[in-house]
């Protein structure tokens, strides 16, 4: 493969990610929460009752933007923080019953949208994406780490 196709591959994954995270934002918004909020949603289903510096660090945000958005979803009464009872300086996060319909309405507009986005993408072609995505992650990953000798997960 030319280098130039490897440059046009980059190029689209980046413009196409960005499309994509703001095709995803007009959808979150029309249900009344954001991308963001999303995210911490369907992570704390996954993994309920995490410190909040645990959650910032699967998120991969920095403690003060996730705090932020804790608040505005702690105020919908999506979630709720609990004090750790092992340190009293953190606390963990759940879902409140609230949080987790909420959940559960966002899976079916995910669904929604990823048959949007792939409508009329045969499977094999979605399966060989996905692996090569996933392969893409893990090497950008390593590269960020061996360049700035910092782990990132």
């Amino acid at each position: 493969m030319s280098l130039d196709a490897r440059r046009q591959l980059v190029t689209q994954l980046v413009e196409s990610s960005r499309i994509l995270r703001n095709y995803i934002d007009h959808r979150a918004k029309q249900r009344g929460t954001t991308r963001a909020q999303w995210v911490v949603l369907f992570r704390l289903r996954a993994q309920e009752g995490l410190s909040q510096v645990d959650l910032a660090e699967v998120l991969e945000l920095q403690p003060i933007s996730l705090v932020r958005l804790l608040d505005r979803l702690v105020e919908q009464g999506l979630l709720e923080r609990r004090h750790d009872p092992r340190d009293r300086r953190a606390n963990r996060v759940y879902l409140t019953a609230a949080g987790r319909q909420l959940v559960d309405e966002l899976d079916e507009l995910r669904d929604a949208i990823a048959a949007d986005v792939l409508h009329d993408i045969p499977d094999d072609a979605v399966a060989a994406s996905l692996a090569t995505l996933r392969e893409l992650k893990e090497r950008i990953k390593t590269l960020s780490e061996t360049k700035s000798g910092v782990a990132v997960k």
